[in-house]
């Protein structure tokens, strides 16, 4: 569990940064021969290597000249790319707004036939009213200082959501009994949230599960994170998402979730805290 969710990322970048030192010793060049080359520091081309400091595009077009391996930069800026996509921070991810951010990922959703998702803090996404979506996302929006437009991002995630109801897919969805009482919205939308998870349990191929307060922890609460098949965990960090690819971790975050549903209950007594959290709100 000690992986960090990060970790991929700068695999990536690590696995970048000898490809651009192979090609500056195929070149027989020293790093400090291609900070010149480039018009850089040598410090720079120093942390570019060691994967210290992230390259840019122009970075590694430069780079790739300087050591005569120009043919060889569409690949490398392709790669570069890709380690970018795994973290990508929620202001930048929103800066347009939140619709769009909910239309990228449908793909993914499309594509997926087994989603095993877990949070410790709302509502997964996907079980979310309209109504509990928007009061979510327009805090979100406030917090990060970029445009609010919760409502329209909100149709679109409950849009998104209809994956539920289309067939031909596993849902194995799991909470902390925190997400239950986490008041998001005003009473009437967390009693519309809450009754709306009872009428999702009753679908045939949704689990849903309720880890209680007083479950016996053999894992602690996570960050939240979702499992599309076994290509792919997205967590959902404060400031950032980070998609991971590697299979390592990708099996760190199946392990995570097998032992929490271990501690989930289901059916009627997962139905008692649910009506339970309704009560209190009354």
């Amino acid at each position: 569990m000690s992986t960090s969710p990060s970790s991929s990322v700068q695999a990536a970048r690590e696995a970048l940064a000898a490809r651009l030192g192979e090609l500056r010793k195929d070149a027989e060049l020293t790093g400090h021969e291609v900070a010149l080359r480039c018009g850089w520091s040598p410090a720079k081309s120093s942390r570019i290597e060691r994967a210290r400091t992230p390259a840019s595009d122009a970075d590694i077009r430069a780079w790739c000249k300087a050591c005569g391996a120009e043919d060889q930069a569409a690949d490398l800026v392709a790669a570069n790319r890709q380690a970018d996509q795994m973290y990508v921070h929620w202001k930048k991810l929103h800066r347009h707004g939140m619709r769009r951010a909910q239309e990228e990922v449908v793909p993914l959703y499309q594509g997926t036939r087994h989603f095993r998702v877990y949070c410790s803090n709302v509502v997964p996404g996907m079980l979310q009213t309209e109504a509990y979506a928007a009061a979510l996302l327009s805090t979100i929006a406030t917090f990060q200082g970029t445009p609010d437009d919760s409502s329209d991002a909100a149709a679109s995630r409950v849009e998104r959501s209809q994956v539920l109801h289309e067939g031909g897919r596993r849902f194995g969805l799991l909470m902390e009994e925190t997400v239950l009482r986490y008041r998001i919205g005003d009473a009437d939308t967390m009693a519309g949230q809450l009754g709306y998870l009872l009428a999702v349990m009753a679908l045939p191929d949704v689990s849903l599960g309720i880890i209680p307060f007083t479950s016996d922890r053999r894992v602690w609460p996570l960050e939240a994170f979702y499992l599309f098949d076994d290509r792919r965990a997205s967590v959902e960090l404060l400031t950032a998402a980070v998609n991971v690819s590697a299979p390592s971790e990708i099996n760190v975050y199946a392990k995570a979730f097998s032992q929490l549903a271990e501690m989930a209950v289901y059916g009627s007594d997962a139905r008692v805290l649910i009506t339970d959290a309704i009560n209190s709100l009354q």
